[in-house]
């Protein structure tokens, strides 16, 4: 039989994890991990030692979903790293325990409706892409250069008198936008001015 692994977490140091703490121990756990770090972090202190420290058979427990992650798509991946190790997991607030038949069920509903919003998500992005196209709006950033600018970019790099590092700090810009406006991806390590 294996550990019982409480994680909790609040998003400020302002707040306690008093409510969670009781619960977690009234639930038996072993050891409990508590971070102060905003749900939206993949990665967080505590959590990553915990993460390390489960072995097959291990079981982690919540108070409730959102302090194990924000987003469902957070709380998927997990779910699916303690799969892969054997470990199972249990909310005491949603009631759901994957180590019993209905617990995984249900996570696997959360899992559905995940993808589902994904592919939601996707197929708006896709037809307010296509929408746009049609009404001549082409997608992506903006340039940071006008035409005038970029004219004088070729000028400048056409006379050899400036490096590209001195054109990139005139024009207020990288390195990579004086490239890109002279219509190179790469250059020549012949050509190369620095």
């Amino acid at each position: 039989m294996g550990k019982r692994f409480g994680y909790a977490r609040v998003s400020t140091a302002g707040q306690t994890t008093d409510l969670q703490k009781d619960a977690l121990q009234k639930a038996e756990c072993d050891r409990v991990f508590f971070d102060v770090a905003s749900g939206a972090r993949a990665h967080r202190p505590q959590l990553d030692l915990m993460m390390e420290m489960l072995r097959e058979g291990d079981v982690v427990v919540v108070w409730r979903l959102d302090r194990l992650g924000r987003s469902v798509q957070n709380l998927v991946d997990l779910m699916n790293r303690f799969g892969e190790m054997g470990v199972g997991f249990v909310s005491l607030t949603e009631a759901i325990d994957t180590t019993t038949p209905g617990g995984v069920l249900i996570f696997n509903i959360f899992a559905s409706l995940a993808q589902f919003e994904r592919d939601l998500i996707r197929e708006r992005t896709n037809a307010g892409l296509k929408a746009a196209r049609a009404r001549g709006r082409v997608g992506g950033r903006p340039n940071k250069l006008e035409p005038r600018q970029v004219a004088e970019i070729r000028r400048l790099y056409d006379s050899k008198a400036v490096t590209v590092t001195q054109i990139a700090t005139m024009m207020g810009v990288g390195r990579t936008t004086v490239y890109r406006a002279l219509g190179r991806k790469e250059i020549d390590a012949g050509q190369k001015r620095v």
